[in-house]
């Protein structure tokens, strides 16, 4: 038998129901609606900031984890968590994330960019949105090219690479063809 607990920031302990009530309390604080998410959440910045403000709020990765598995949303991105959470969007995996979107992504850049890309989009359904910060970029490239020069040989500059795995972001979170098509 297993249990979990949930802890206020003060330190009392809270059921799942009053996390995800405070969680949603909080939510208009961040962001006053799914547009301004989105164009948070599709910058490497700004979703560092919008993470860091939520865990000194309480919630931190394991929280948003765990209110992900109790929404079966333990595939989705925290993207999706916090948007069924303020407005009742359904969750999507990273896996159907990327493949809806994988056409207008790779448009903006060329064949080498969009391996490079390619091998980004896999380490994201594979492991998380944590692959897709800033400070994640010189590790995926030297476990795609080994160095850092063998990367910039192969792909270009380091400018043109930190755009490219920005860039590519924001294609990433934007609205759903057939969501947008729904009115929703």
């Amino acid at each position: 038998m297993m249990a979990t607990s949930y802890w206020s920031p003060d330190g009392k302990p809270i059921s799942a129901n009053q996390m995800i009530e405070k969680l949603f309390g909080e939510l208009p604080r961040l962001f006053k609606d799914e547009d301004e998410l989105r164009k948070l959440w599709s910058k490497p910045d700004t979703r560092r900031a919008l993470l860091q403000g939520l865990t000194e709020k309480g919630f931190g990765p394991e929280q948003l984890g765990e209110i992900g598995r109790m929404i079966n949303a333990d595939k989705s991105d925290v993207f999706d968590v916090l948007a069924y959470i303020a407005f009742a969007l359904p969750p999507i995996t990273r896996l159907d994330r990327v493949n809806e979107r994988r056409l207008s992504i790779m448009l903006d850049y060329d064949a080498k960019l969009q391996t490079f890309l390619d091998f980004v989009l896999t380490q994201y359904v594979q492991q998380g949105v944590n692959e897709l910060d800033q400070e994640k970029l010189g590790s995926l490239l030297e476990l795609k090219y080994h160095t850092i020069d063998d990367a910039t040989s192969a792909l270009g500059s380091v400018g043109v690479i930190r755009d490219a795995f920005a860039g590519f972001q924001r294609h990433l979170y934007e609205r759903r063809q057939n969501q947008a098509d729904d009115g929703l």
